[in-house]
Formats: structure tokens, sequence, C-alpha cells
């Protein structure tokens, strides 16, 4: 398999371990010449023309003042690596913009990249989230050596906001229940997920998903592993379970369906890059007679 486990999947840290060394929050730059991850009205800039297509620019495109405001992530493969917001509707010439999740599930971009353009993304978004205390509205400033912030105003600190998710793969025999979402392309199914809620276990947010969702109850609860997913900041937390009773009852104010599917006649779904992808390649290649 592509990726024989759940920590090598993209978007997790050992995706890029090897080649990056991340800066420490606040650390000063030297301004030496080096590498760009950019964004622009929320989307990745890439260069098309580059084979394959990256977004690890090799310095600011012409035409391009250096941003106001700009992180130094770190130094990839030795070269300093920043990010940066450019104004929404700043395209220059000679480069793309998309969505990053349709990068990371289109499969355009390659393993690393798409990893430290998920890390960038999610630095960016934190600190402009970050840039008003919620309390009072004062001025955070960053605490030394991490990403976290605090108010000179109250005194109030905030550190980066990652938020759990389980998402589940229930078996029943030789059978799967899987969920489809109005919104997701044409045919297209996943696992059971949702957000974990306030004083809930992992353990016990993923029952509560799969029953609120397809009205089924499951057992034998066990973990396989997780992802770093950036849109914007989760952290899926991935599970098996065996059904334990129940018919299907389609949550309809999430869902556009749910069902039960022969593994080895599984419907389309989302690229093996996202950890709900990567595990039903894997019942699939379970379900693939054994060669002679």
């Amino acid at each position: 398999m592509r990726y024989p486990e759940a920590s090598r999947l993209p978007l997790n840290a050992s995706a890029v371990d090897d080649r990056l060394r991340p800066a420490t929050p606040g650390e000063p730059d030297a301004g030496e010449a080096g590498r760009w991850i950019l964004f622009s009205g929320g989307a990745l800039l890439f260069d098309a023309a580059a084979r394959p297509p990256s977004p690890l620019l090799a310095g600011l495109p012409a035409g391009v003042a250096r941003p106001d405001r700009s992180v130094l992530m770190g130094a990839w493969d030795g070269q300093p690596l920043r990010i940066a917001e450019l104004p929404r509707g700043s395209l220059p010439s000679g480069l793309r913009a998309a969505p990053l999740l349709h990068l990371v599930l289109g499969e355009l971009l390659d393993d690393p990249e798409v990893t430290l353009a998920g890390r960038a993304q999610q630095i960016l978004a934190w600190e402009g989230n970050s840039a008003v205390c919620s309390r009072c509205g004062g001025r955070p400033e960053p605490i030394p050596g991490t990403w976290g912030k605090r108010c000179g105003g109250c005194g109030r600190e905030q550190f980066p906001h990652v938020h759990p998710c389980a998402l589940v793969l229930v078996r029943r025999g030789h059978e799967l229940l899987l969920v489809r979402k109005p919104d997701w392309p044409e045919g297209y199914y996943s696992l059971p997920s949702g957000f974990c809620d306030f004083g809930e276990s992992l353990e016990e947010c993923a029952c509560r998903e799969v029953r609120e969702e397809t009205g089924i109850r499951i057992r034998g609860l066990r973990y396989v592993g997780s992802q770093s997913w950036p849109f914007p900041s989760q952290l899926m937390m991935a599970f098996t379970a065996e059904y334990a009773g129940g018919e299907v009852a389609v949550d309809r104010g999430e869902l556009e369906d749910a069902r039960w599917f022969a593994t080895d006649a599984l419907p389309a779904t989302f690229s093996a890059r996202s950890i709900a992808g990567w595990m039903l390649e894997v019942e699939r290649a379970r379900a693939r007679p054994a060669s002679p």
C-alpha cells in the first residue's frame, strides 16, 4: 500500500520531518533569500508550470513586494521558508490559485508540499484569528517561544485551537456502514464522523456520532490512528467498530444517505491521502482474493 500506516499520511509532520526544521515561534528572520508559500483569498498559490506543480516558490513572484506581514515557518532543505497572505484577488503572473483541500484530494501536489501548505494555512489562520482578544478586545502579544498569545489588557492567554474529530469504520460481517453528504461529489460516500463535544471522550464522541447520523449502535471500538486535517484545524481520530444493533435511520439535517455496502463492492470515496479514504483502501485490499 502507498501508506503502510496512518502516521505516514500526508498533512502529518512525519511527511516532512526529515526536510523541515521548524522555526521557533518569534524566531528572528535574518532576511536571507529563501522559499515562500503564498495564499490569496484563502486559496493556495502554486506554480502550475513546474513538474510536478509546486506551491514552494523560489522567491517572491515578479511585481510582488515583500508582504508587510510574513511568518518564518522554518528551513526547508536548509533554505528559509516563509509564508504570507497576499491581498484578495492578487494572482501574480504564472501562478494559479486553488483551495488547499481540492489540491490534497485531487493529488495535484506531492505529499511533502501539501503537508507544508497545510501547516502554513493553519499558522496563517491562527495569526489572523488571534489578533484581537476575545475577552476584552485588547491586542494580544506573542508568548515567547510558543504560538500562544497573551492579552496586554486582561492577561488572558490563548493557544492554537485544534478541534478533535472522531470518524468510525463500522463493520457488520462483510459490510461497511457509509454515509453521504449532499455537497460531496456525485456518488461519493465516506465514514460517519463528527466533532467532540463538551465533557466527552473520543470514544463517546465516536459512538454518539454514528448513532446520531445513522441510528446504528456500535461496540468493540478500536483506535486506528490520526491525521492532521487543516480545514480549518481538525485532528481526525480514526476508529473501527462492530455493529451492535439498530436499523439505518438517516439524519437528514446532515446527510443525504447512509447505507451498508459489501466490502468487495464499495462506492467511490475520497483519496487515500485522507484517513477516511485510507481506511477504506485498507478494507478493499483485505477483501481482494489472495493471489494463487
